[in-house]
């Protein structure tokens, strides 16, 4: 095997197995949870498995499910390999991006800054945090930056993995709607080739849409059309609940965020290519320029959205280093296999520190929690509550333990609601942290009942209007996993009241770095400690 091939696929496995800490909750609760659930029988499901009309695919997730049938069979569940084993499978398909980008830097610019092109990809920052991790996303920019590759003459190829692409993540569509015009635009001079590709881009697409409403009808147990569904939720207020950005966030955030160290490479680079008349180079930077302007219009932003044309901006980072480095006369201290100057050499290589630090030290308590309450003895562990905002630590599929119940705090969005109702609505997680002692106080009994029985209502319903007047319905879990800024911004109240109720600190460990002050402080598990 070429060098190109095993090298990008040690490092992401590498990578994937050594991050030990937490990202996005999509991680786990669009991918891995879902997965787990079908597999072993229990698992958190989010709102959008749960709504109506659910907005989420069983495709993606479906990915994790042999693996996890897997070590189900064998016996091996309950041993590091339930993390692990799903590591490497998601390294292996994160590995595709490095190995195709060179491919398609030799398409798009020239076969001289193949080797720069991968060596920027090896070292970007936001590959290690994100591209090995179990999110549709990472998928999503694998499979767009091999369809890119068979542009423009392997175009039945291009249509098959441009429908995968779609499958994992349907707003790639976005993508091609550019692409599609230009290639017939292509394909004007051969109108039999145009004949032929037409029926051809129509048969893959009905293909791809009805064999995703099958696998979907069949897991929902009902007629599903999850794109349509997950569109139409998207367009609707409801995406704005979950946060929204500036028009510009993607330029001034995401972009310097997404390229780190490279990015004044890919804007010099985007500046020659623009000069020149090669209609690839125009076409990938159309294609990037696109993007940018069809996820800006959207009120909800995340930087991830735009990792799928993150090879691309990499291939333009390229562009400028080589040319940057033949331009000058060689001298000893060059580095002629990947015709990067030792200068770029290091500065691009200024990422590694953050790479380290993201993989292995920030929000990695947040991951650290689970493994400790899945080692507790069962006598011991009786039922777990997480008063954190939503989502902050993965599920089931690392707490891995059927014998207890674990709920959360929920944030369901105000499904179905208008008017006043939708304009008075608070999600659960802002009750609490509102007033977490008044919270305790209100929705928790006056006395630990030491049987731990299941909560009533723990969370939300999704798709369920939360009336103040009826409230949620908690019982005391026999440990509580928190922030510690909870004992700090809830005031003397919730430490006063855990210790009251007789909970005392056993665990606790730091997050780093954190943006969110509710997230601040490490994780810290409390323990219920029976006087008698």
């Amino acid at each position: 095997m070429r060098r190109g091939v095993v090298i990008p696929l040690c490092l992401r496995i590498l990578i994937a197995v050594c991050t030990r800490t937490f990202f996005q909750p999509d991680e786990y609760f669009q991918s891995l949870e879902p997965a787990h659930r079908i597999v072993f029988g229990y698992g958190h499901l989010t709102w959008e498995w749960l709504a109506e009309n659910p907005i989420r695919s069983i495709a993606y997730p479906a990915l994790t499910v042999p693996v996890y049938w897997l070590l189900k069979i064998l016996g091996l569940d309950d041993t590091v390999l339930l993390v692990f084993a799903p590591k490497i499978l998601h390294g292996t398909l994160a590995a595709g991006t490095d190995i195709w980008v060179q491919t398609l830097a030799s398409k798009v610019v020239g076969e001289r800054y193949v080797c720069a092109t991968l060596f920027v990809s090896l070292v970007s920052w936001f590959h290690a945090l994100s591209l090995s991790r179990s999110l549709s996303n990472s998928l999503e920019t694998t499979l767009t930056t091999i369809a890119l590759c068979y542009l423009p003459a392997q175009l039945r190829k291009f249509l098959f993995l441009a429908a995968l692409a779609c499958m994992v993540r349907i707003t790639n569509v976005f993508l091609w709607v550019y692409l599609a015009p230009i290639v017939l635009w292509q394909l004007r001079s051969h109108p039999t080739l145009l004949l032929n590709i037409v029926p051809d881009a129509v048969f893959i697409a009905v293909l791809a849409l009805s064999t995703l409403a099958g696998i979907d009808s069949l897991y929902y147990r009902k007629f599903t059309i999850t794109p349509l569904s997950f569109l139409l939720t998207n367009a609707s207020p409801v995406s704005l609940f979950y946060g929204s950005a500036p028009w510009h966030y993607y330029l001034t955030q995401a972009l310097p965020l997404l390229c780190g160290p490279a990015l004044p490479y890919s804007l010099l680079g985007i500046r020659i290519i623009s000069k020149e008349r090669d209609v690839r180079g125009r076409t990938a930077l159309g294609l990037v320029a696109w993007t940018i302007l069809v996820y800006s219009c959207a009120g909800h932003k995340e930087w991830r959205f735009l990792h799928p044309i993150l090879p691309l901006l990499h291939i333009f980072a390229a562009k400028h280093l080589v040319d940057a480095f033949h331009s000058t006369p060689l001298t000893p201290t060059r580095r002629p296999a990947l015709h990067i100057s030792n200068p770029n050499i290091l500065i691009l290589s200024l990422s590694i520190p953050f790479i380290v630090y993201t993989a292995l030290f920030h929000s990695s308590a947040q991951i650290a929690v689970t493994r400790y309450l899945h080692a507790l003895p069962a006598n011991e562990l009786k039922s777990t509550g997480f008063l954190m905002p939503c989502h902050s630590v993965p599920g089931q599929a690392y707490v891995h333990r059927a014998d207890i119940e674990v709920w959360a705090l929920g944030c369901e969005p105000p499904l179905g609601l208008s008017g006043a109702a939708l304009q008075s609505y608070v999600d659960q997680t802002d009750v609490f942290y509102a007033s977490p002692s008044s919270y305790l106080d209100r929705y928790f009994p006056e006395a630990v009942d030491t049987s731990f029985p299941p909560s009533p209502l723990p969370t939300t319903p999704p798709g369920a209007y939360h009336a103040s007047e009826e409230g949620w319905n908690h019982t005391w879990p026999s440990h509580i996993v928190m922030f510690g800024a909870l004992l700090e911004s809830g005031g003397a109240g919730v430490r006063e009241k855990l210790e009251t109720m007789r909970y005392e600190e056993v665990w606790k460990a730091g997050t780093g770095l954190e943006e969110d002050p509710r997230r601040r402080g490490g994780v810290h598990v409390w323990k219920f400690v029976d006087a008698t």
